[in-house]
């Protein structure tokens, strides 16, 4: 979870608002061992208008530090060790909150490289910004709908209550389809609630429940928070993670799809060969318990390869639920959008 201080105010936005282009993030250059807040970053724009790209610029969303293939990659020196081969002197992180902040960033021409959630990145490409599908990360990725204590024990008591997720996430997308499928979407009230603000709410009574991500849902009931559902009792509610990457960064380097996903698929072999080992710096970076992370990350969701097709089907899934809902502005094949140039 991202430690950026976050306004605890619950924003009365309906759920079907998904992405809001606001003012641009900003982001700034530093050597490949360091990572930086978005929200701190400087202009970086003359690194993109550059044709001899020498500093790679990746966005993610998260805690201090990636996790996943990517910052197992960046933490065992596998990321700086390839992509120096490939020429780029300098490696910068940005981490952002979630998905649509990432999203402003590519928009603006500041981010070459985005980890995201499915829900996002998607969004993002059915307005027409040009970006590119390099990989699956992740798949199978459970939401969690946690109660609040004294609150609703099931969905059916949820009607004329207010529920809270993060706006624009996977847990979003499985909270909306959860209600379709109960018919009850009507019947509540959703906001946006960062995951950072999502117990001290819950304690307050603030909300009745929370769409929450695959880890803090485990969390919230150590801690003794009902969980009324998870994804993981729905076909297809699940998430998926994804990198991308920005056309105009892929024209001037079309080598890099292949190169990159060589790099996550060695990281991702690596992790799971050391499995005690990762589940230690994931639990590090996140804060989470390492029994928590345990639970919360079964290393099969990690894919090896760039394009699972159980992943595939989700993410599928996915899209045309966005689309049919009029979340999604436009619909678009899945297979115009992998960027065509990557390892098999």
């Amino acid at each position: 979870m991202s430690k950026n201080k976050l306004p605890s105010r619950l924003s009365t936005s309906v759920a079907c608002v998904l992405l809001l282009l606001t003012t641009a993030c900003s982001q700034g250059e530093t050597k490949s061992a360091q990572s930086i807040d978005a929200n701190k970053a400087s202009n970086a724009s003359a690194v993109a208008a550059s044709n001899n790209i020498s500093t790679l610029r990746i966005g993610y969303v998260g805690s201090s530090e990636p996790t996943g293939p990517l910052g197992w990659a960046k933490k065992k020196g596998i990321l700086d060790r390839e992509l120096q081969k490939a020429g780029f002197k300098d490696i910068t992180f940005a981490r952002f909150p979630n998905g649509p902040d990432l999203n402003e960033a590519l928009v603006a021409g500041q981010l070459d490289v985005g980890s995201l959630g499915d829900t996002p990145a998607i969004v993002l490409r059915a307005r027409g910004v040009e970006t590119r599908l390099l990989r699956i990360t992740q798949f199978n990725t459970t939401a969690w709908l946690v109660a609040k204590k004294n609150g609703p024990r099931s969905l059916a008591e949820l009607k004329g209550q207010k529920i809270a997720t993060q706006k624009g996430s996977y847990m979003h997308r499985y909270l909306l389809g959860l209600l379709a499928e109960a018919k009850i979407a009507k019947d509540v009230k959703v906001v946006h609630l960062m995951t950072t603000e999502a117990k001290a709410a819950l304690e307050r009574g603030d909300v009745a429940a929370y769409a929450t991500s695959s880890d803090l849902g485990p969390f919230l009931k150590s801690q003794g928070f009902p969980v009324l559902d998870s994804s993981a009792n729905h076909k297809g509610l699940s998430g998926t993670s994804l990198v991308v990457a920005t056309e105009s960064f892929l024209a001037k380097q079309p080598d890099f799809p292949e190169k990159f996903n060589a790099i996550l698929t060695e990281a991702t072999k690596d992790l799971k060969a050391n499995s005690e080992e990762y589940y230690q710096y994931h639990a590090q970076i996140t804060k989470y318990p390492l029994d928590i992370i345990k639970i919360s990350l079964p290393l099969k969701q990690i894919s090896e390869e760039p394009l699972p097709a159980e992943g595939v089907k989700l993410l599928e899934g996915t899209k045309n639920f966005l689309v049919s809902q009029g979340l999604a502005k436009s619909d678009f094949k899945l297979t115009d959008w992998v960027e065509k140039k990557q390892q098999r």
